[in-house]
């Protein structure tokens, strides 16, 4: 197992501990977080990248940049405002570098497991206006639709696939669609 997959395994647990409201367990369990942090910190700065000072100067100046309505002297309405502001300074950030995000779908991490990566993509298509619900046939109620989800992985499961890659070949054929209208709506 790669390191990267011991940061991610660290988040799970801590995931866990916070669910569980369990305090001495999320200190346990930042601090196991911390660790990779400066684990990592210290691989980069022996091949001479960055060092630890680096990455919290950078979330530093980050969070104020992002934050001029907590740091600075702009007004929002609500959250929504927040939000898309946040959205027009990254993509300002990112403007002209290797790491430009054009598109509204840029930036969902490949490697979120397939149901979070959906709500993602399906939240930042309704945010450039290229969701829009359809009327279900009948309403289903949260836990007749839970069951619906429970079912449909106990189908996939029972043909011996995967559900989670179903859905996240599914989520990567809906991201082109999505793509393809968002270029053809800034044309």
């Amino acid at each position: 197992m790669t390191l990267r997959w011991h940061a991610v395994e660290e988040v799970y647990e801590l995931l866990d501990a916070i669910e569980a409201e369990d305090d001495h367990e999320i200190a346990e369990e930042l601090g196991d977080l911390l660790l990779q942090v400066v684990f990592h910190c210290q691989l980069a700065k022996e091949r001479r990248a960055f060092d630890f000072d680096k990455v919290v100067r950078h979330i530093t100046t980050k969070l104020v940049r992002r934050h001029p309505h907590v740091f600075g002297n702009l007004t929002v309405k609500n959250v929504d405002q927040v939000w898309v502001n946040w959205e027009q300074i990254k993509r300002a950030e990112k403007h002209g570098t290797t790491h430009a995000r054009p598109s509204a779908f840029d930036g969902i991490p490949k490697h979120l497991p397939a149901l979070l990566r959906t709500e993602k993509l399906l939240k930042k298509a309704r945010r450039a206006n290229l969701l829009h619900d359809a009327k279900p046939a009948r309403k289903l109620a949260k836990r007749e639709l839970a069951r619906n989800l429970f079912e449909l992985a106990r189908e996939a499961h029972s043909r011996g696939w995967s559900a989670e890659v179903l859905l996240r070949q599914e989520t990567q054929k809906q991201e082109a669609l999505f793509r393809k209208s968002e270029r053809a709506k800034s044309q």
